[in-house]
């Protein structure tokens, strides 16, 4: 068995879930200032996180949910989740967003699993407060580990794509990282760089 874990905003899916969010609400340039620091390892990824959910207070369930359910994916996302399980692999989502976005997209391309954060909200109304499985800087790599000795999947047959700095604690774990239209801080860390928007890239590599 092998293991592919893809993030999900601008990897997975073109553009970021929460400024998506904002921007429905107004204040889109703010929350994308904050996102585009947070990705770039400039800020604390817990406090970029919870600083841009909390601007997100008063928005109905309902909406979030709309607007999750028909985000653009990335060129070739189809075809690289359907490539990699021809191939024998796992197929996997974390983001450091939410779940309202990635189950969703998950149910669309097959995914075996994804693994998200979860918006609150008090009677259909969020709170401003968010939980979840990747919260923190070193959250997808803490995943990465548990879910490679539950599958007894070793390093060497896991392949890991991002393009933000909260990609960098699953990079510690996979022999193959691939930097996705990413972040001088994950492309420095990375096997393979792709720069051209079409997740096809990925199954041009050699051993894949």
């Amino acid at each position: 068995m092998k293991l592919a874990v893809f993030d999900f905003d601008s990897t997975l899916m073109d553009g970021e879930t929460i400024d998506i969010l904002a921007a429905f609400l107004g204040f889109g340039a703010e929350v994308a200032a904050i996102t585009e620091r947070a990705m770039a390892g400039e800020i604390d990824l817990f406090k970029a996180l919870t600083t841009r959910v909390t601007l997100l207070e008063g928005l109905h369930k309902s909406q979030v949910d709309t607007i999750c359910a028909d985000l653009p994916l990335m060129p070739g996302a189809y075809e690289v989740v359907s490539g990699l399980k021809e191939r024998g692999y796992r197929v996997i989502c974390f983001s450091g967003g939410f779940r309202n976005a990635t189950s969703p997209a998950a149910l669309k391309l097959g995914l075996d699993a994804d693994f998200a954060n979860i918006l609150h909200d008090d009677e259909g109304i969020l709170t401003g407060r968010v939980g979840g499985d990747m919260m923190f800087g070193f959250s997808k790599g803490d995943m990465l580990v548990r879910l490679q000795k539950l599958m007894g999947v070793t390093r060497q047959d896991t392949l890991v794509v991002g393009d933000g700095a909260n990609d960098l604690s699953m990079f510690a774990h996979a022999d193959t990282r691939v930097a996705f239209c990413a972040k001088p801080i994950l492309k420095a860390e990375a096997t393979h760089i792709i720069d051209t928007k079409d997740l096809r890239e990925i199954l041009k590599i050699e051993g894949i």
